[in-house]
Order: structure tokens, then sequence, then C-alpha cells
């Protein structure tokens, strides 16, 4: 890309980022309320969207458990099992990522056989 494309690039991706971060203010200012559809999503989409990930993250699991799967499945119970415990989505993902990627690189079975 050209100095000219590249600075178009990033004055695009810059403004897209800006308009949606300022969007809901100017579309809800402070001094009038929520409108009731919108509160409605606001409780409905957070736990649909969590369970869409969940659904993508273990649709592409084989038949036959392979340790890679073993340890998606474990990373997903401990995830659970945090966030039942401490009810903080950040600290749950956080920890069942670091869980998989810790199972993954020191008890990879496949590398021992």
């Amino acid at each position: 890309m050209s100095l000219t494309e590249e600075i178009l690039t990033i004055s695009i991706a810059a403004f897209g980022t800006i308009l949606t971060r300022f969007l809901p203010f100017l579309l809800f200012p402070g001094n009038k309320p929520i409108p009731i559809f919108i509160q409605r999503l606001g409780k409905f989409l957070p736990p649909a969207i969590l369970g869409v990930l969940v659904i993508y993250c273990y649709k592409d699991l084989p038949a036959n458990f392979t340790s890679n799967s073993v340890f998606e499945i474990i990373a997903g119970v401990i995830t659970v099992l945090v966030h039942l415990w401490k009810k903080n989505m950040f600290l749950s993902i956080s920890i069942g990522t670091c869980s998989y990627i810790l199972l993954l690189n020191f008890f990879n079975l496949t590398s021992i056989l």
C-alpha cells in the first residue's frame, strides 16, 4: 500500500472507532430516559452473545476426544467454575483462556506420543 492508502485506511478505522464510541451518547443523551426496548436489549444481549461464543468455541470438537478436545472442555469447566465463584466475566474468561494455554503447552499428549 502507498502512504496515501495507509493514511486513508487508518483514518477510516479511527473514524469508525470514534463513531461507535460516541454514537450511543448522541442517540441517548443523559437528560432523556433510555427507551424500554434498548433497556431490554441491554439485559438480553450479553447472555445471548456469551451463548453464541460458547457454541462457536465448541462447534469443531471432534467426536473422538483428542488431548486438545479434553483441554478445551477442562478450560471451559474452569471458566464456568470461576464465573460461578467470582461473578466476574473478565476474570473467568481470562483464567479460562490461560488455563487452556497452560494445558496445551505443558500437558500436550500429542507431542509426547
